[in-house]
């Protein structure tokens, strides 16, 4: 199981998380998704960054291809299809409200932080905000944790099981 305690990471993680994002990586604290290559697909980020700046997103989408898929099906429109849903299906709201209460509870398993208290990420547990920290969710927590974030998966143009990795990118 990926949530944690997170397995170890390794500077060279910490590396291509960066040249993901363009900018230094702040305060990994594990990478709880990977490519089939092995390069970090989310990283865990501490709660509390080190200059005391609270930090409610755990799970950070970081693959280009992944970041790419969720931007495309935002820009598509879904997500308003989803929230509608939202309100419609009884079921899928009880899934959605667990998926925000087990970030959570990843979250404050590492550090409580007041600040951000009852937040999780991506509109949870009510709304469909951002398919990027629910992918990210679903990727991190395994499937049938997050039902959006399975759906951004699902009807996605990218997979965790075929890498496009950049070659200097690529994990070990």
């Amino acid at each position: 199981m990926s949530r944690p305690p997170f397995a170890p990471f390794s500077e060279r993680d910490v590396e291509i998380v960066s040249a993901q994002l363009g900018r230094p990586a702040r305060d990994v604290i594990g990478i709880p998704a990977r490519c089939v290559c092995g390069a970090p697909t989310v990283v865990a980020t501490r709660p509390r960054l080190g200059n005391g700046t609270p930090f409610p997103t755990l799970y950070y989408l970081t693959h280009p291809g992944a970041t790419a898929s969720a931007s495309r099906l935002e820009a598509s429109g879904i997500m308003a299809v989803w929230q509608a849903e939202l309100g419609e299906d009884d079921a899928l709201a009880a899934a959605y409200a667990a998926a925000h209460e087990q970030y959570l509870a990843d979250r404050e398993s590492i550090l409580s932080v007041p600040e951000v208290e009852g937040y999780s990420a991506g509109g949870m547990p009510t709304r469909v905000k951002c398919l990027h920290a629910l992918l990210g969710h679903a990727l991190a927590a395994g499937r049938g944790i997050n039902p959006i974030g399975d759906r951004a998966l699902d009807q996605g143009d990218w997979s965790p099981e075929v890498c496009t990795c950049a070659p200097d990118q690529r994990g070990a």
